[in-house]
C-alpha cells in the first residue's frame, strides 16, 4: 500500500500540481506500514497493540485525505474508488487485529 501511496503522491504533485493535500496523504498513508512493521517487532503485546492502533488511526487519516482529494476534484471517481477500496480493506484488517489485541 505504501508504494501505491507514494506513486499516487508523485502523480498528484506532478500531473495535478497539488502539493498540500497529497503531502498529508503521503505522510499518513506511508505511516500505516511503518507502524505495522514496528508492531511486528514490538517489545510486548501491549506495544504491538498500541502500534497497530496507531496504524489504524493513520489509515483513518489517509481515508480523510483521499475523500478530500475526491471532493475537491483532484482525483476522479475511478481513482477514488480504487484507492479508497485498498485503504478500507487495510482498515478492516487493522480493526480486527486491534479488537483481538486489546481483548487479550
Amino acid at each position: 500500500m505504501a508504494v501505491r501511496i507514494v506513486n499516487f503522491y508523485k502523480y498528484l504533485s506532478s500531473e495535478k500540481k497539488e502539493y498540500v493535500l497529497s503531502k498529508q496523504l503521503l505522510r499518513s498513508g506511508t505511516s500505516i506500514g511503518a507502524n505495522i512493521h514496528e508492531a511486528q517487532h514490538g517489545q510486548s503485546k501491549a506495544d504491538f497493540a498500541t502500534k497497530m492502533n496507531i496504524a489504524l488511526k493513520e489509515a483513518n487519516e489517509a481515508m480523510y485525505w483521499i475523500k478530500l482529494l475526491y471532493k475537491t476534484e483532484y482525483i476522479t471517481e475511478t481513482e477514488y474508488t480504487s484507492i479508497e477500496s485498498d485503504v478500507s480493506e487495510i482498515k478492516y484488517l487493522l480493526i480486527s487485529i486491534c479488537k483481538t489485541s486489546f481483548a487479550n
